[in-house]
């Protein structure tokens, strides 16, 4: 009895280990230390930068959005930090900012259709883009809560390279590429007042761009996403490590978040011991490139499917069906409340002709009493039951979280349970299915609701956690 009695003290010696979805905190106190001396305006000082790298979920900004939005609000605005550069794909989302892109550009990416060797080399946003005339151009253009005093632009060094230049307001700047050898290199240019525009134009010879930020160095935080749509953390390995250190000495990220798992999960077969193989690959990799930076590891969310052979995609047991309501999940309104935001012109007709009776008495009658209003109609009745040809969650989502958990507790570092702080297995019917809808009708990605309660869950875990750690001191 005396060794558990030990081991338990020792825990309780060590303080929390976990906050809600969010285990393993202690990997964390790094971060939290700067968030704590963080000012919120201090002209010169860096923002705390968050650099979250990862898959369709991150490179949508739908949570990362949502959760720069809270981060901002609270600590203040230090940019919109490290994005791809240009417009890399059709449907690019840049929130915060405005991307555009003339013609002459031949892009390339980890994954997709982009992918195909000979791929130039490309860093942590998984893109690079190449010019291929004289006078190609791309800029940034700021929204009003994401002006900008530093950007930064990283490209790739070589025999026979062209230059760029850079235009922010009033001051130029020249970026020469040839080099003796093949390299990356990145160029901060900073102004003495926050700008809204940048442009980038290439000159006579090729130039390959690999990313480029925008900060504002006034304290605050900056939480850059970057992310390759339907790829997984195994492409992610493709991109080189020389351009990636560099990109983190110049971005100096103070909280590396890992975000892959759904694409893994959805594979026709998953293999764990190879998954976990690239996960540890890719995690030391990430430590020696950026030594002491923390590393947060999000886990796979829920998500569904019907397709039969998600049922045995992975090794265990095949996982249990979900089940489906009748109707919307809370569609019926709880007597003595109003739906608000609905978008139906009856609604807001009613709302006027309410408005309007109420200022009854016209020419000094009096007011005539209204009929009692008739009695709310009953909740409508939801029933759930399994239906033919049902949704589950595909059996390699859970063995990639396995593999998650497992590898984050032995190497130390943060993991946030994602698919707990949805709900569990099969939560992703509610959040599809739900009144107003969480998720998107393909039971995978998040409309903009979605976005706002994950980013505040994840959020919340974070203080907790610090809330914790602290008082463990």
């Amino acid at each position: 009895m005396m060794v558990p009695i030990l081991a338990l003290a020792a825990a309780a010696a060590a303080g929390p280990n976990c906050a809600e979805g969010l285990c393993n905190i202690r990997g964390l106190e790094p971060f939290f230390d700067k968030l704590e001396r963080q000012p919120r305006n201090q002209a010169g000082k860096r923002p705390v930068h968050i650099l979250q790298i990862g898959d369709s979920h991150t490179a949508g900004d739908t949570i990362t959005g949502a959760w720069r939005e809270v981060l901002q609000a609270r600590y203040g605005g230090g940019g919109r930090g490290v994005l791809a550069a240009g417009r890399p794909y059709q449907g690019y989302l840049t929130q915060g900012i405005t991307a555009q892109m003339s013609s002459g550009w031949r892009i390339s990416s980890t994954f997709g259709s982009a992918s195909a060797p000979p791929r130039p080399l490309m860093g942590v946003s998984g893109f690079s883009l190449t010019s291929q005339q004289p006078g190609a151009e791309m800029s940034l253009t700021a929204d009003a809560g994401q002006m900008f005093d530093r950007f930064v632009l990283c490209a790739v060094a070589a025999p026979g390279a062209g230059a760029l230049t850079i235009r922010i307001g009033a001051r130029t700047e020249r970026m020469q590429l040839a080099s003796a050898t093949e390299r990356a290199e990145c160029r901060m240019v900073s102004v003495d007042q926050p700008s809204f525009t940048v442009t980038v134009t290439a000159e006579d010879r090729p130039v390959t761009i690999t990313s480029w930020a925008t900060f504002r160095d006034n304290g605050g935080i900056a939480l850059s996403n970057v992310g390759v749509v339907g790829s997984q953390l195994q492409h992610f390995a493709r991109t080189d490590d020389a351009v990636v250190a560099e990109e983190l000495r110049a971005y100096r990220p103070d909280l590396i978040v890992i975000e892959f798992g759904t694409n893994e999960g959805f594979s026709p077969v998953f293999r764990p011991n190879e998954y976990e193989i690239t996960l540890r690959s890719q995690i030391g990799r990430m430590r020696r490139l950026a030594p002491g930076v923390p590393i947060l590891l999000i886990g796979a969310p829920d998500a569904s499917s019907r397709r039969p052979e998600m049922l045995i995609n992975a090794p265990g047991p095949a996982p249990r069906p979900c089940a489906e309501p009748s109707g919307p999940i809370n569609a019926s309104i709880p007597p003595g409340q109003t739906r608000i935001g609905t978008g139906r012109l009856d609604n807001l007709l009613a709302d006027i002709s309410a408005g309007d009776s109420a200022d009854a008495g016209q020419d000094g009658a009096d007011p005539v009493a209204a009929p009692p209003a008739p009695p709310p109609p009953a909740p409508a009745q939801i029933s759930w039951s399994v239906r033919a040809n049902p949704l589950f969650p595909p059996a390699g989502l859970r063995a990639v979280r396995d593999v998650q958990r497992r590898v984050a507790g032995q190497l130390g570092i943060a993991f946030w349970d994602w698919e707990a702080r949805m709900g569990g297995a099969c939560s992703a019917v509610k959040w599809v299915k739900g009144d107003p809808p969480r998720m998107r009708g393909d039971y995978v990605h998040f409309n903009s609701a979605g976005g706002r309660d994950i980013a505040q869950r994840l959020n919340a875990d974070l203080e907790q956690a610090r809330t914790l750690l602290s008082a463990s001191r």
